[in-house]
């Protein structure tokens, strides 16, 4: 059955206008009135809902009957991630909400080679956005992956301290391992530094641990950066459960 995140609050017997970004697909993919769609607005669960107008930039439905499904994983993952370069921080926010991600802090590292501010930023912001929603759709999810705004690595650190659980700052100079640490430990919540092309440099790394950061490695291969919070991931959840 289609899902669709439609962004208003959501109670059986409603009738919504869907986006029109909703109703573009669904015109395209000549949806007929009366067929069934699922809605979700992101504050959990799910709805069962009916067609009832479709147009090319306007389509309107019948909310349902309210199923309290949720697929989110047992701990919390707070994904600090290095800005990459070109498209690669699309396929790690499309790939960590499909994994279960709960939060996703871009950072602008001092290997960035990606810079964002003012309104390139805005923008930028708005398209992670969407790609945090189509993922959702996707996957099954009803819940959003919280996306903050791009931050300075060192002025996160500074001002993040209440950030969720513990940090982890992956990095192939550590000598623990991430697995064994997690075989090794409850589930919790926790954060991943995870640096751009060619990681965190060795100053941001002291900052982190100085600041509370745990480092551990993913083992003998250094994983790309698209890689490594995606594998470390599902590292976690196989472990801890939610895979």
């Amino acid at each position: 059955m289609p899902r669709f995140y439609c962004p208003q609050p959501l109670r059986p017997g409603a009738t919504v206008d869907l986006p029109e970004s909703v109703a573009h697909h669904l015109h395209v993919v000549r949806m007929q009135p009366g067929a069934a769609l699922t809605l979700f607005d992101g504050s959990g669960g799910q709805y069962r809902a009916t067609l009832l107008e479709i147009g090319k930039k306007r389509a309107s439905a019948l909310v349902g009957e309210h199923e309290a499904i949720e697929v989110e994983l047992p701990f919390e993952v707070t994904l600090a991630q290095g800005l990459p370069e070109g498209a690669k921080m699309d396929w790690i926010i499309e790939k960590a909400v499909e994994l279960g991600v709960a939060a996703i802090q871009p950072l602008a590292a001092q290997r960035s080679v990606v810079r964002l501010s003012g309104e390139r930023a805005e923008k930028r912001h708005a398209h992670w956005q969407g790609v945090i929603e189509s993922a959702c759709e996707q996957c099954g999810r009803n819940r959003l992956a919280r996306l903050a705004p791009v931050a300075d690595f060192g002025r996160w650190l500074a001002t993040s301290r209440e950030s969720s659980g513990q940090r982890i700052l992956l990095s192939p100079r550590a000598t623990q391992s991430l697995a064994g640490w997690a075989q090794a430990s409850p589930a919790q919540a926790l954060t991943l530094l995870v640096g751009p092309e060619g990681g965190f440099t060795r100053e941001e790394e002291d900052a982190a641990l100085a600041a509370g950061a745990l480092p551990l490695t993913m083992g003998p291969r250094v994983l790309r950066t698209e890689t490594a919070a995606l594998a470390a991931t599902a590292m976690l959840a196989g472990i801890w459960g939610g895979m």
